[in-house]
């Protein structure tokens, strides 16, 4: 916020401070989380430390540990950041206005697609992640739980537009239709077909277009 001088001009050298300021703090926060993505995905969960990742964030561990609270707390920031996906609108907001504006379930289930291709790669790693440190560390089993719950509230959400809208065939309840959209949103699913057989994202996309529709529509 600026200040205003006694005879009601505005300080510009606080304002532009501020700004520097606010510059600053949001190259230290992409910079950490990337040092810790960078970390966590070349080391594990378990071996990486927030004294490394710190140190290659130029910050101090005293400074992670009151923001995120912990390593925990810093794979939940750099899962919230993968799944905006990419540009100034989180990919779920996008998700929204498409059922908000689209009448044709196969366009919208086309848009889950395109968006699936910006969220997965950057999501799946970090869930998988997690699932592989969750029996030996107490606070990765409860935020790998705790997300994965979130995205079946998620595909919970997607599911009704398909059956509240009359899309899906004859016998296919919410429930059902969740847990489609729940399997074919997995990391596992991408694990297997994009990280370890080699799939192309197009490829990977199209595949779970085609399958979704089969199943529901």
């Amino acid at each position: 916020m600026s200040v205003e001088h006694e005879h009601g001009h505005v300080n510009p050298r606080r304002a532009y401070d501020s700004s520097r300021r606010r510059d600053r703090a949001r190259h230290t926060h992409t910079a950490l989380l990337d040092a810790a993505q960078a970390r966590f995905i070349d080391r594990g969960f378990m071996a990486t430390t927030i004294e490394s990742i710190a140190a290659d964030a130029g910050v101090s561990p005293a400074t992670i540990y009151k923001t995120y609270g912990g390593k925990s707390g810093l794979v939940r920031a750099l899962c919230e950041r993968a799944l905006g996906g990419v540009g100034p609108e989180p990919a779920e907001q996008r998700s929204d206005a498409l059922q908000a504006s689209e009448i044709d379930p196969r366009k919208v289930i086309e848009g889950w697609g395109r968006l699936m291709i910006e969220v997965a790669p950057r999501i799946a790693p970090l869930l998988l992640l997690l699932r592989d440190a969750a029996d030996g560390d107490p606070a990765a089993a409860s935020l790998h739980a705790d997300l994965d719950a979130s995205r079946h509230t998620r595909m919970r959400h997607n599911a009704r537009y398909l059956v509240d809208g009359g899309h899906t065939r004859r016998g296919i309840r919410l429930g059902e239709a969740t847990d489609v959209l729940w399997t074919y949103s997995s990391p596992e699913l991408f694990d297997l077909l994009v990280r370890r057989r080699h799939w192309s994202l197009r490829r990977y996309s199209q595949f779970v277009v085609e399958a979704i529709s089969n199943a529901l529509l």
